[in-house]
């Protein structure tokens, strides 16, 4: 069976619960409430609407990320909604 797209979003979608930008290391937490560890090498790519660039430190705990991958590596990050946005969101 075929999964649906609110399926598909939920399961591609990541919440970013740490940041440590001197180590190049990200705590993210999926569906299933399950933290995984990343490192991420000087080549990933932080995409924000402020820009593109390879500084973790653009990212924030409680940022909802999607996370493209290469060779089982982070190469692009791409910030779906920010906390803050999350924060004032209508559905709270």
């Amino acid at each position: 069976m075929s999964q649906s797209l609110t399926d598909w979003l939920q399961q591609s979608r990541f919440v970013v619960v740490g940041v440590d930008p001197g180590r190049r290391r990200l705590r993210i937490k999926g569906e299933a409430e399950v933290c995984t560890d990343l490192s991420c090498s000087e080549r990933t790519l932080v995409v924000t609407d402020e820009g593109t660039g390879p500084d973790l430190a653009a990212l924030n705990a409680g940022d909802i990320v999607k996370i493209e991958e290469a060779s089982g590596r982070p190469e692009r990050i791409v910030v779906v909604r920010r906390v803050w946005e999350e924060l004032t969101s209508p559905e709270w």
